[in-house]
């Protein structure tokens, strides 16, 4: 008889019950440690930090994924992470604006029109770019049930159509990649328009302000999205750790090794690729739309092609191929990107010279990503892996 899904699961990887019991107890002790329902040892703005990388560790799971499992080099899938950040941002900020133009118009002697409020709103918003009318795209910008269909809507269609007009044609290898970061290049410059409709090179700003929570505190806010975060970490994990267990598992790392030789015994190549693609893309999303309220901003510069390509480098570190692998890259260098880069890290005066780290953070990352290629090209964790054949 063959083994059932879960069997399946577990016995091809191994490391989700680690995880998983790993990611609960890294919750509870920032639950306890915290300043929001504990004792006030780790500050909110770490608590941020800290829920914005399990974000980043969910982006890394679902590229390593569709990179070391199906063997889709994406360079784009970052654009996802940041269509969901924007889809969630245009709630935020725009039933935010909504409050306060509503308590300011209720000052009056005559109490506003629902249309009044409307187009006091778009001023308010979009006066930073000109203009005062609310785009087409903000039509549903003030019910949350539909942004956050948008959250998975436009990220999966978007993979959706690019990947069935790519795969079809049967592109590969470094063209994919090309075309997926010409992709997400070309969304980076329409954002940076102010007619795009989503503020330009303004973004989208003062998403911590949670409308309906704007008393709560942000140390109980910060504690909302990390739970929200370690929750979506560990449902995706599972999730990703099914898909690539199993038969499917087995045909898209054969993909991923001799494309010519499944297709050649009548798999749909194309339709699998697709499904991943596509699957992937849409957690992209979701893990954008946690992060983003966490960081309080966004705009294009975030979703430009370099950060697509950073992406690829974390789960390279980590070690492609190994979902706890993606984690580990994510987390190790996120982590130190915001030591280096926040002013954590002390600057080294020699004398001659000064060494200002947010200076050489990147020199130090390329440099990483240099030596474990060369020296350990399954990353961390293949080393964990090399530890575990020693025991």
């Amino acid at each position: 008889m063959a083994d059932t899904p879960r069997r399946s699961v577990l016995r091809d990887h191994p490391s989700v019950l680690w995880f998983m019991a790993l990611l609960g107890v890294f919750t509870l002790a920032v639950s306890i440690l915290a300043e929001g329902f504990g004792l006030g040892v780790i500050s909110t703005s770490l608590v941020k930090v800290l829920g914005m990388t399990l974000c980043l560790c969910l982006l890394a799971v679902a590229m390593d994924v569709v990179w070391g499992y199906c063997g889709i080099l994406s360079l784009g899938h970052f654009a996802f992470f940041g269509l969901g950040g924007y889809a969630i941002g245009m709630w935020l900020m725009y039933a935010r604006t909504e409050i306060l133009v509503r308590e300011s118009l209720a000052a009056g002697t005559i109490p506003p029109t629902e249309a009044e409020v409307a187009e006091a709103t778009a001023a308010q918003i979009f006066g930073v770019v000109g203009s005062s009318e609310l785009p087409a795209i903000w039509s549903f910008a003030h019910s949350l049930p539909a942004q956050l269909a948008l959250v998975v809507l436009v990220p999966g269609l978007l993979a959706l159509v690019f990947g069935w007009l790519a795969f079809r044609s049967r592109v590969t290898g470094v063209y994919l990649s090309i075309l997926t970061q010409a992709m997400t290049l070309a969304l980076a410059l329409h954002l940076f328009q102010n007619d795009s409709g989503l503020r330009g090179n303004n973004g989208l700003s003062g998403l911590q302000n949670i409308p309906g929570a704007l008393d709560v505190p942000q140390s109980v806010i910060a504690m909302w999205f990390f739970w929200a975060s370690a929750l979506a970490l560990g449902l995706g994990y599972l999730a990703f750790a099914w898909v690539v267990s199993g038969k499917f598992g087995s045909v898209i790392r054969a993909i991923r090794d001799n494309e010519a030789r499944v297709r050649f015994l009548g798999y749909n190549v194309e339709g699998y690729k697709l499904f991943v693609f596509t699957l992937t893309a849409v957690i992209a999303g979701i893990a954008g739309a946690l992060y983003y309220p966490q960081a309080g901003i966004i705009n294009p510069a975030q979703v430009a092609p370099i950060a697509s390509i950073y992406l690829a480098v974390w789960v390279a570190i980590g070690g492609r191929g190994r979902l706890y692998g993606a984690v580990i890259g994510a987390a190790v260098v996120s982590l130190l990107s915001s030591w280096f880069t926040g002013g954590g890290a002390p600057n080294i005066d020699l004398g001659f010279y000064r060494i200002v780290w947010t200076d050489w953070w990147q020199v130090i990352l390329g440099l990483g990503f240099v030596l474990v290629t060369l020296f350990f090209p399954r990353g961390i964790g293949g080393l964990f892996d090399w530890l575990v054949r020693k025991q």
